[in-house]
């Protein structure tokens, strides 16, 4: 009888685990299955500004979004630039000279939906966000591209990175809003109608 009542326990406890609300949280973020996401990195020989960035399939170059890549809350360490090609929004993060990317995390979805990961008290939880890599040694850009067809037209993403440079390691993100919680992490809100360029092309937005 007590090696019955124990086996129940330890199937109790293994179902109470596969159901943890952890796990349910990370199946349910918007783009986590999505089938189209690629992530790619780059070692640029001559990165002597912070907006240079691979260039979109139609020869374009001019971002319909630039915001600066913040490490250590004090330093401006490159840009983080979103295009939209297609049904591509492509999210690219790209250092200045004399710094490096060792890792990226992405968590992009609908602001009203407000998809991008917490804590309770407002923190973004980037080890929960549903896009990560980590990068080859000198690698200072990396490409993200996202299928758009689940965002509405405000979308929000946080774009966070670990990165080295003169002051050594440190934590960046690109440069937007607040969180809510008690540190410097931020993120973006944006619309993907200010990418369309049926009528010509739109300038750069600029944070």
């Amino acid at each position: 009888m007590k090696k019955i009542t124990l086996q129940l326990f330890a199937l109790v406890t293994l179902l109470m685990q596969s159901c943890s609300p952890e796990q349910i949280e990370d199946d349910s973020l918007n783009l986590s299955l999505d089938p189209n996401f690629r992530v790619t990195e780059a070692i640029i020989n001559d990165v002597t500004q912070h907006n240079n960035r691979i260039s979109l399939p139609d020869g374009g170059n001019e971002p319909c979004l630039s915001t600066n890549l913040i490490a250590g809350q004090h330093h401006i360490a490159g840009s983080v630039t979103v295009d939209v090609d297609g049904s591509d929004i492509i999210i690219t993060y790209t250092t200045n000279e004399d710094w490096t990317i060792g890792a990226t995390h992405l968590s992009i979805g609908n602001c009203a939906e407000q998809t991008i990961p917490t804590t309770g008290s407002g923190n973004p939880k980037v080890g929960h966000f549903e896009h990560s890599s980590t990068h080859s040694d000198g690698t200072n850009q990396v490409v993200y591209i996202l299928d758009t067809s689940v965002l509405d037209d405000n979308y929000c993403f946080a774009a966070h990175a670990e990165v080295s440079g003169p002051t050594g390691g440190e934590t960046a993100w690109a440069e937007g809003q607040e969180f809510e919680g008690n540190n410097w992490a931020m993120y973006v809100s944006a619309l993907l109608s200010d990418c369309d360029t049926d009528d010509g092309g739109t300038p750069p937005i600029i944070f």
